[in-house]
């Protein structure tokens, strides 16, 4: 096989990895926002106040959303992805820190 055929079969296969990272990045991203909105919503309305139970649903929402194209979700909190769906114990956690 030619080195010119050898590299592009190369680039190629990393096509997917790369865009498995970008998206990563993205669902990433996506949740620190939903994050940061909770974050606000808790230090102006109060940890149970509509504003932040509301907040905390969109929260969870893009988690589930990660959660169900790549099995694990983000966290702002200890700066990880997770492998276990357990960011109802973790959403307490992040916002006893704060």
């Amino acid at each position: 096989m030619s080195a010119a055929v050898l590299a592009g079969a190369l680039f190629l296969s990393a096509v997917p990895q790369i865009q498995a990272d970008d998206d990563h990045a993205k669902c990433q991203r996506r949740i620190e926002k939903a994050e940061s909105r909770l974050d606000e919503a808790v230090r102006h309305h109060g940890e149970r106040s509509p504003e932040a139970e509301s907040r905390r649903r969109d929260l969870n929402a893009e988690r589930d959303r990660c959660w169900k194209e790549y099995h694990g979700y983000w966290s702002s909190a200890d700066h990880r992805w997770h492998t276990e769906r357990d960011w109802d114990r973790n959403d307490r956690d992040h916002h006893q820190e704060h």
